[in-house]
């Protein structure tokens, strides 16, 4: 069902006792406000655990910022979708730019990685865009087709309207380069277009695409306001309780 999320991809930072504080302290924001918007958090693997006993009763879904493309085996350092299911985690991130720049991941691992992520009643979030030079060069549509294309389209209906889009403009990303919410919602209102043309416009309707390309307090407002837009995966920002707030508060 397509709804507003706000999610925290914290990446790799934060130790034990800072992201312990971290926790508490968007706790007691959730506690003190009532956003329009479902809150997701991805903390590092090792606190997963102390994020669900936390969180068991306060509705802020917790996330793996990613998950491995096999079943079970002799995978050192990987996490299964089934481990992740046995600690009652909300889901996974799949796919994002990092995972794909420094790890090799491409949208067929995805591909794999989606489908046991739902075969454990996990929610993928698959994380898709293009590069700097690949927007310049005018591939952007192209590239975001095929990312979609090859991660997603042989999932049954039922099961992509289990996924969650995240757009991430890779180019606008740390290169100084800015997206703006019309170039934003260009490609959101693309990729919903895709899976209209695949499975029809009510499964594409049903489906959250969210932004993923610097969202800040200043800006989350507009960029929320777009049609396709359904939220944001945000990653600096969600290290501040402050300036997270104010992003879930672009939805007010």
């Amino acid at each position: 069902m397509r709804k507003n999320i706000v999610a925290g991809n914290w990446k790799m930072n934060k130790n034990v006792i800072e992201a312990q504080q971290l926790m508490f302290q968007l706790l007691q924001y959730k506690k003190n406000h009532t956003p329009n918007c479902e809150i997701w958090i991805a903390p590092p693997s090792l606190y997963l655990m102390m994020a669900k006993d936390l969180y068991e009763n306060d509705e802020i879904g917790i996330f793996a910022q990613d998950m491995s493309e096999y079943e079970s085996g002799a995978y050192t350092g990987e996490i299964s979708a089934a481990m992740l299911e046995s600690l009652d985690i909300t889901g996974a991130i799949i796919g994002h730019s990092e995972r794909r720049q420094y790890h090799g991941e491409t949208d067929s691992h995805c591909n794999r990685k989606i489908k046991l992520a739902l075969d454990q009643g996990l929610t993928p979030i698959y994380c898709n865009g293009e590069t700097l030079e690949q927007r310049k060069s005018g591939k952007h549509l192209e590239v975001v087709k095929n990312q979609t294309e090859v991660a997603l389209f042989t999932l049954s209906a039922d099961e992509i309207k289990k996924v969650v889009i995240a757009y991430e403009p890779v180019w606008a990303i740390g290169t100084g380069e800015t997206a703006s919410p019309e170039q934003a919602q260009e490609i959101h209102a693309h990729i919903r277009s895709l899976i209209a043309e695949k499975y029809g416009q009510e499964v594409a309707d049903d489906i959250s695409i969210l932004y993923g390309g610097s969202v800040k307090p200043d800006n989350a407002k507009e960029i929320f306001s777009q049609p396709d837009i359904d939220g944001g995966l945000i990653g600096g920002a969600a290290l501040n309780v402050a300036d997270f707030g104010k992003i879930i508060e672009g939805f007010s």
